[in-house]
Order: structure tokens, then C-alpha cells, then sequence
């Protein structure tokens, strides 16, 4: 049974305890996904979806040993590394994004934190430069500091991605050269700025569903919640610890992104790594469950995509249309 102290149009400062997530991810799927989405149309449009592009402006090398990363220096995976891309390219590239139908650009970095210095400062001048041309600009750089926060707020950053991943319990089972309590900490030097918040993570890393539920109630009991939630799927990457998982099921992924939603009602939930192995069916499940937002472009990073034109296919079969770019920051 559900528990009774959860609504359908839950207020945002909620405070959620383990159990009642639980009850939640283990309803009947079709209760599970009626829920989700009554909670969707309430706050959100459900015929829109945003589009977002990822553009890796720094590849390969880092030192952490996430496990499920390709990037990280310690794995033989074939990835390329790069370094920091010039600004005319990241222009381009974004500028191709948006005609193709983007309206968020995310800029990625593979280092384990942000270090002043001149690459720090070229990052700066692509945001300020992308933000000019009226783009949502996101970052994800690892770590930063609260003054080097402030700065990329100065420079006009729309929003920060930093990941929790998992669970605080099971995070040191996936990476042992960061602590869960380093990357809540980059979040608070986050929200000490106007920026807004992108968190969220990854299921099929062999976490249990406690763990599942555990990493969502950190994400709903932030105060406030974040703006924007990736639910990513793992894929797995020959060469890194976690190449032999089994991809998880997308009835596993239907119900986090239907609990992502009843708990974080306000909140984009973001349909993000995995989606290349999804059928069109399976993808639409996911936005009735309340996922309003994709990355397009045929990489995530350095993992394969669904191409630009089959995610326009799936657009048209479905009746969705892609959300405009919203370039005013939440006020604290």
C-alpha cells in the first residue's frame, strides 16, 4: 500500500524518508506510471520535451576511477583523449546543436576538480560566449570551489552538473578517489551562487533498489530540489570494471523515472545515458512516466546515442514537441 502521507502534487519542501520512496518504486507499474504522470501534467507540459547537447570540450585522462567511466586515465578502453577544445570549435558545434533543435548546450570536462588557471579561464569565455548567443548553457567539470562557482555564475552559467551517482552507502563501492560527501560539497559551493542545479545518476551498477531509492530521497530532501535530475543507465564499457553488468531493464528505468517524478515534481527529470539501447516503446513509457528531457547527438560523451533524426522520428510518431531555451535562473 502506499503510504499515506504521499499526494500525487506533493509540496517541494517534502521531506521524504526511505520507506516511502519505497513504496512508491514498488507499486504496480501501471498505478506506478498513472501516478507519475498526473504529477507531470501538473507541473509540466507533457507534450514537450527539452533537447540538450553534450559536447565534450575536454576528453579522456582523468585521474578519478569511477567505475563505470571510460575517461579515466587507469582504464584501457580506446578512448581518445583531447585537450580543451578551442572556443570557435565549441561555437560551432554548439551553434549546430541549437539549429538542430537543442535549446541546452552542456559543456564537459574530464577532470577530477576545476584548476584556476588559463584552461579554467577559456571554459569562462565559452560560457559567456555561448550565453551571449542565447543559449542555456550547463557545466560539468568535476569538482569547483565556491569562488570558482561564483566566477562561472559571473560569467552567465545557466546551470551546473555534478552527479551523486548512488547511494552514500554503495558510492564507495564505484569510486574510492572521491568520498559521496566531496560532491555534496561541490552542490553547496553550487547553491551559493544563482545557478541552477543538475544532479542525478545511474542505475545498473549492481546497487540494490534500497540503494536505487536511498540515492533519489538525497535528491528530493535538498532543499531547494534540484532543477534538473539525470537518470542515466549504465553502459557498460569494455576495458572498465563494470563491463560485464547486465544492462537493467526498462521497466527498472520506467520506475525510477516515475519516482523521480512523484518526488520531484518541479523538477526536470532527465532521460539521459542508456537510451541507445531503449526501444521507441520503452522511450515512451519513460516520458508518460515523466521524463521531459533527452540529450540528442550521437554521443554521450564518449558512449554511443540514438541519432538526431530517430530521436525527430520518435518526436513526430509521439506528438512531442521540443521545449524552448529558458536562460532565467531560479531566484533563491
Amino acid at each position: 500500500m502506499l503510504s499515506q502521507n504521499i499526494q500525487p502534487t506533493n509540496q517541494e519542501n517534502k521531506s521524504y524518508d526511505l520507506q516511502e520512496i519505497l513504496d512508491l518504486y514498488h507499486l504496480p507499474l501501471m498505478e506506478l506510471v498513472f501516478k507519475a504522470a498526473t504529477v507531470h501534467r501538473d507541473h509540466h507540459d507533457p507534450n514537450k520535451v527539452q533537447i540538450s547537447s553534450l559536447i565534450s570540450i575536454k576528453t579522456g585522462g582523468c585521474a578519478e576511477d569511477c567505475g563505470y567511466c571510460p575517461q579515466a586515465a587507469r582504464y584501457h578502453t580506446g578512448v581518445k583523449g583531447n585537450d580543451l577544445m578551442s572556443l570557435e570549435e565549441v561555437e560551432q558545434m554548439a551553434e549546430n546543436a541549437k539549429q538542430a533543435g537543442s535549446s541546452r548546450v552542456c559543456l564537459g570536462a574530464a577532470w577530477r576538480n576545476v584548476k584556476d588557471g588559463p584552461e579554467f579561464d577559456n571554459v569562462l569565455e565559452m560560457v559567456r560566449s555561448l550565453t551571449k548567443k542565447n543559449m542555456e548553457v550547463c557545466c560539468t567539470l568535476g569538482m569547483i570551489t565556491e569562488n570558482q562557482a561564483k566566477r562561472l555564475e559571473e560569467a552567465g552559467l545557466y546551470a551546473y552538473n555534478h552527479n551523486i551517482d548512488t547511494s552514500s552507502d554503495y558510492y564507495k563501492e564505484i569510486i574510492s578517489t572521491r568520498a559521496f560527501e566531496d560532491r555534496i560539497e561541490t552542490i553547496g559551493n553550487v547553491r551559493k551562487t544563482s545557478i541552477t542545479l543538475c544532479s542525478g545518476g545511474i542505475i545498473g551498477m549492481g546497487e540494490t533498489i534500497e540503494d536505487r531509492c536511498a540515492m533519489l530521497k538525497v535528491l528530493a530532501n535538498m532543499t531547494p530540489q534540484p532543477e534538473s535530475v539525470p537518470i542515466n543507465a549504465l553502459v557498460a564499457v569494455e576495458g572498465t570494471p563494470m563491463e560485464d553488468m547486465e544492462p537493467v531493464s526498462i521497466f527498472e528505468m520506467i520506475r525510477t523515472i516515475a519516482t523521480a517524478r512523484i518526488i520531484l515534481p518541479n523538477t526536470q527529470v532527465r532521460l539521459s545515458a542508456g537510451r541507445n539501447q531503449m526501444s521507441p516503446e520503452g522511450q515512451a513509457l519513460c516520458f508518460m512516466a515523466g521524463a521531459n528531457s533527452i540529450f540528442s547527438g550521437d554521443k554521450l560523451l564518449t558512449t554511443p546515442n540514438p541519432l538526431a533524426s530517430e530521436d525527430a522520428k520518435l518526436f513526430r510518431e509521439l506528438g512531442l514537441k521540443p521545449q524552448a531555451q529558458n536562460t532565467e535562473r531560479h531566484s533563491r
